[in-house]
């Protein structure tokens, strides 16, 4: 087992879990407006769905790959160009971070981990995410490929779960760095664009 490869899968993960996107920007919103009860229910139900999209790629990409040995290396260079485009797209982006969206109607916890799940489970690009940044990250010549996908996901879910948490029990804070300070928000773009092409360069370099 290659450990190397682990912590740069964490690495690249956590780089990735802090930087601004609709999921943690709305745990942001309902932890600032409702408190961090609230919060913490749609990181619950956020990561709930992640092991949904795991599930899927673990069994249909081993499958895949165990029948067909050409179709990694095909996975490789979707996955590489998955990636270039990810970075293409935060590029162009504006670095402001808008925060001043409109509170849901306070709902339940219940319901409030209910619309996580559901917002992570339909939404295909995550699926496509992990299809195009798992197979980068196989660590280990022995063990089955479901189980490294499993790994890999369930450590997605953990560095995911402990940086959604944190901006949940600091959401104060953080809400006014990412209003106030343009010189954080562009640093947090620009890491957002160096780990999309390390991951890429990652994919094409790895055997």
């Amino acid at each position: 087992m290659n450990t190397e490869i682990l912590v740069s899968f964490v690495i690249a993960t956590a780089t990735l879990a802090i930087s601004p996107g609709p999921d943690n920007i709305f745990v942001l919103i309902q932890s600032i407006t409702y408190g961090k009860k609230q919060g913490m229910a749609v990181v619950f139900g956020l990561i709930s769905g992640c092991l949904i999209h795991t599930t899927f790629v673990a069994f249909g990409l081993s499958s895949l790959i165990q029948s067909n040995v050409e179709l990694l290396f095909l996975l490789k260079l979707l996955g590489t160009g998955y990636m270039l485009y990810l970075a293409y797209r935060v590029f162009r982006s504006s670095s402001a971070i808008n925060t001043n969206v409109t509170p849901t109607e306070s709902k339940s916890l219940l319901d409030l981990f209910k619309q996580g799940f559901v917002m992570n489970v339909i939404n295909p690009k995550v699926s496509i995410f992990f299809m195009a940044f798992f197979p980068a990250f196989l660590f280990s010549q022995t063990q089955s490929l479901v189980h490294q996908f499993y790994t890999l996901g369930f450590l997605f879910m953990t560095t995911s779960f402990l940086i959604f948490s944190f901006l949940v029990f600091f959401s104060s804070a953080v809400g006014s760095i990412l209003k106030s300070n343009t010189t954080f928000q562009v640093i947090l773009k620009w890491a957002q664009i160096t780990v999309f092409l390390g991951i890429a360069i990652f994919i094409l370099i790895t055997h």
